[in-house]
């Protein structure tokens, strides 16, 4: 992305907004805490947002290893449908999750092997365990690289280390957080969803708070 406009609110506006960003504060009632326009409180969180994702993509790098759980799931668009697995107006995205450690999110196309397998070939270390739910885009992964378990939904009570509640606990947390914005706009959801795995990454507010701060005054001072 490269050194961005420098933004032309003070230090003062610009600090509290970034708090109200960490905070989780719509923009429109952040402009209003902040005596700003609400068009610019929207405009400076977008930009907050896309210095998350810049950040993110020069990490994206990093493989994980270990216990590693993967998923799908399908966010937006009004009407229910099959669960990740092209529901009419929503938007299919990939996850995977380093059991105790991050997830790492990706916009697919579809929920296919040819679309899911190279993503986990890049980002996960051979050798590692995946555990992903029966769906049958993952039947490649029985002869890969990988050691493969599949958790069945339908039994009642999941093995205590055969499960992927952590990556399920993450879609559930992004799309509680989405909600908040009563529909993100398509063309931002990429995005929204970086943001949302900003924050899980790091969960401490704290933390978020001070690794913003940074990033602002790379990119915005």
């Amino acid at each position: 992305m490269g050194r961005m406009r420098k933004s032309r609110l003070s230090k003062h506006k610009q600090a509290r907004l970034v708090e109200h960003f960490v905070a989780g504060t719509t923009a429109r009632t952040a402009a209003s805490l902040c005596g700003v326009h609400r068009n610019t409180a929207a405009y400076y969180f977008l930009r907050l947002r896309e210095i998350i994702a810049c950040e993110l993509e020069a990490e994206s790098e990093a493989m994980f290893g270990g216990e590693i759980e993967v998923d799908e799931s399908c966010f937006g668009g009004r009407r229910k449908g099959k669960r990740g697995r092209g529901a009419a107006g929503k938007i299919p995205v990939f996850g995977i999750l380093k059991r105790g450690g991050k997830v790492y999110t990706k916009i697919i196309p579809d929920a296919r092997s040819a679309t899911l397998m190279p993503i986990i070939e890049r980002k996960v270390v051979p050798d590692s365990i995946v555990y992903t739910d029966c769906w049958r885009g993952y039947n490649v992964l029985d002869v890969s690289d990988f050691h493969h378990f599949r958790i069945n939904h339908s039994q009642l009570f999941a093995d205590r280390n055969n499960h992927i509640n952590g990556i399920e606990n993450f879609w559930n947390q992004a799309k509680r957080h989405m909600r908040k914005f009563n529909g993100v706009p398509k063309a931002h959801f990429g995005l929204f969803l970086k943001e949302c795995e900003w924050r899980f990454n790091n969960s401490d507010p704290s933390a978020q708070l001070s690794q913003l701060r940074q990033w602002v005054r790379k990119y915005l001072n």
